[in-house]
């Protein structure tokens, strides 16, 4: 198939997904990928060019699965399609674990990223290299275009490995700082992650014996506001052996009980007649009576003039 023809087809796909043919759109560009990774005779002599058709393909296939909520086939289908973990665009496989995350596949994507990080090795240098390249790995057709990574690259999804998946999503430290112990790191990277998991242990256990604590405070008996429980108070609700419902209806009582003063009414009573009126009534037409003479007073004065 032609370079031209290729991305015709890429633009077939991408025009199917937009219009949310998604079905469409994950069979043009897994054929696609299938086409290029396994024609050991290639029309496209620019190994960037190929990288990019791959790319673009990659990205709309791992979408429309998203799409048709086959996230959890992410991973099979592209190592079925590339062969090995290790020859998946950095870009598409975090656009992959992202649709993991998104998703609430916790762990799934924990397999997926592991087995990723466990196919490089990465020192000092600018670039991370494969561990043990098999015969599929790193390699598309006698290709070498994906044997070297970007170490800056490979730290950030270490980062979100360790950090942000193990220690946080999946709350296990332990596993975080095993795995970081273990892994061929530069040793500041690694001294930073494994500062960064202790101080997240140290908050996570601060924050559960914290919580621990709070259920004692709310049942407790005493009062937590010094000179709060006047002989009046507990006359008007007498407790009962430390009733904290009792104590509840209290506090609530203490606290509304101004807001309900606007609606408090006073009966007036004219011979047989009967008139209930509310004290915001009063300040209502109280106001209203001021207005009124301090206008009247404004045209007296103004008159005079």
């Amino acid at each position: 198939m032609a370079k031209n023809l290729i991305w015709e087809e890429i633009q077939l796909s991408e025009s199917y997904f937009v219009s949310y043919k998604f079905d469409k759109a994950a069979s043009i560009s897994a054929s696609v990928l299938d086409h290029i990774l396994n024609n050991t005779e290639q029309d496209v002599d620019d190994d960037t060019q190929l990288s990019d058709m791959i790319e673009s393909a990659a990205m709309v296939f791992v979408q429309s699965l998203k799409e048709l909520r086959r996230t959890s086939e992410i991973r099979k289908e592209l190592k079925r399609l590339f062969g090995s973990v290790s020859n998946i665009p950095i870009q598409v496989l975090l656009t992959g674990a992202g649709c993991y995350k998104s998703d609430g596949l916790h762990s799934d994507l924990c397999e997926f990223l592991d087995e990723f990080l466990r196919k490089w090795r990465c020192g000092d240098g600018e670039f991370c290299i494969l561990v043990n390249e098999d015969q599929n790995g790193g390699l598309w057709k006698g290709r070498n275009t994906h044997s070297v990574l970007k170490t800056d690259t490979y730290l950030a999804v270490v980062d979100f490995y360790a950090i942000t998946l193990l220690g946080g999503l999946l709350n296990n430290i332990d596993l975080a700082i095993a795995w970081v112990d273990k892994a061929e790191l530069p040793d500041e990277k690694q001294q930073d992650l494994l500062r960064r998991l202790r101080s997240l242990f140290a908050l996570k256990a601060t924050s559960s014996s914290q919580s621990e604590e709070k259920p004692r405070h709310k049942n407790g008996t005493e009062s937590t506001v010094p000179g709060k429980s006047s002989g009046a108070s507990k006359g008007r609700y007498p407790l009962d052996g430390g009733d904290s419902r009792k104590q509840a209806i209290l506090n609530f009582t203490e606290k509304v009980e101004p807001c309900f003063w606007w609606f408090r009414c006073i009966n007036l009573k004219f011979g047989s007649a009967r008139l209930a009126v509310s004290h915001g009534k009063i300040v209502l037409w109280g106001s209203f009576v001021i207005f009124i003479c301090y206008v009247l007073q404004k045209k007296r004065a103004t008159m005079r003039s």
